[in-house]
This record gives C-alpha cells, sequence and structure tokens, in this order.
C-alpha cells in the first residue's frame, strides 16, 4: 500500500511557506493505519525492546497502537504540567524558541530498551531531546521510528548514532 497517499498537504499552515503533512487522513484510513502500525511494530519485533516511548501529542496515536502490537508497555512524554506524578524534563532549542518535556520521573528503568514513537521527524530536535531525557534516565534508546519523515529537513542528522526508521519519506 502506498501511505504516502493517504497523508494530505495543507498548504500554509500553520504559517505562510509551510506545507503541513495531514497524519488524520492516514489514520481515518482503516487499512493504511494497520498497515503503519504493523510495518513499524514487525520492523522491532524480537528486538529486546522492553517499551516504546511516545511523544505527544500525535506520537500516542501510533505508539499506544506500536506497544499494542509488540505486547510491550508505553510511556509517554507530554509538555510541562500535564503529568500527575514527580517529573525529570529536558528544554530543547526549536527553530523558533524552545520547548520542555516531561517524563514521570519513574518510567524508565537502568538499562531499559526503548523504541522512540513520534508521527514526524522534521529538524529532529524534539527527538533528540527525547534521547537524551531517556539516557538521563539510565535507558537505552534502542531506536528511533517515525511515520514521515522530512528528508529536505535533515533531521536524521540530528540523530546521527541512533537507530533511525521512517516509514515515508518526503
Amino acid at each position: 500500500m502506498d501511505l504516502a497517499s493517504l497523508i494530505r498537504d495543507i498548504p500554509d499552515f500553520p504559517k505562510p511557506g509551510i506545507i503541513f503533512k495531514d497524519i488524520t487522513t492516514l489514520i481515518a484510513h482503516p487499512k493504511g493505519f494497520k498497515e503503519a502500525v504493523d510495518r513499524i511494530a514487525e520492523r522491532f519485533k524480537n528486538t529486546g525492546i522492553h517499551s516504546v516511548l511516545a511523544v505527544e501529542a500525535r506520537g500516542y496515536i501510533f505508539g499506544g497502537a506500536i506497544a499494542h502490537e509488540m505486547g510491550i508497555g508505553l510511556i509517554i512524554v507530554r509538555k510541562p504540567g500535564k503529568l500527575p506524578y514527580k517529573t525529570k524534563s529536558i528544554s530543547y532549542e526549536l527553530e523558533y524558541g524552545t520547548d520542555t518535556l516531561c517524563i514521570h520521573e519513574d518510567s524508565i528503568a537502568p538499562g531499559q530498551k526503548i523504541l522512540l514513537v513520534d508521527d514526524l521527524l522534521a529538524t529532529g530536535g524534539t527527538a533528540k531531546a527525547v534521547c537524551k531525557l531517556i539516557e538521563q534516565m539510565g535507558g537505552q534508546v534502542a531506536a528511533c521510528s517515525f511515520v514521515i519523515e522530512l528528508d529536505f529537513l535533515k533531521g536524521r542528522e540530528n540523530l546521527a548514532g541512533y537507530d533511525v526508521f521512517s516509514l515515508i519519506h518526503f
């Protein structure tokens, strides 16, 4: 199945000159959504990964389904003030400012092998920050997986040293 054909382009969103890659058309397509989840889960099945870590918010859609398919747990990373228990956080630079992500302080055990899942790899700043957070907590980043990779933004270069897998390349 051509999963790229199930991604809708939204011109000038969120600002002029940007072409937003909309995954809602993919997740609304039962066979397409299932294939995307199955292909990622199959790629990492039997690799000793302990948990999927999904990044807020669209990463949750795929992360939960992939964790379910692999029969492993799901860890979530959220914006500040959204998690109810004690958290660890990381702040990082964006092209237009800074952002912060948080995780429950007891989410990752030392040596735990983690599959980071998000919907899109652009510049790689968010994923790199999350990898650092995983490692600061004693976890191992087994791989980073994305549904879409915007190759022209070279985010993969920002994740040098990590196993990076993307289903769809634009």
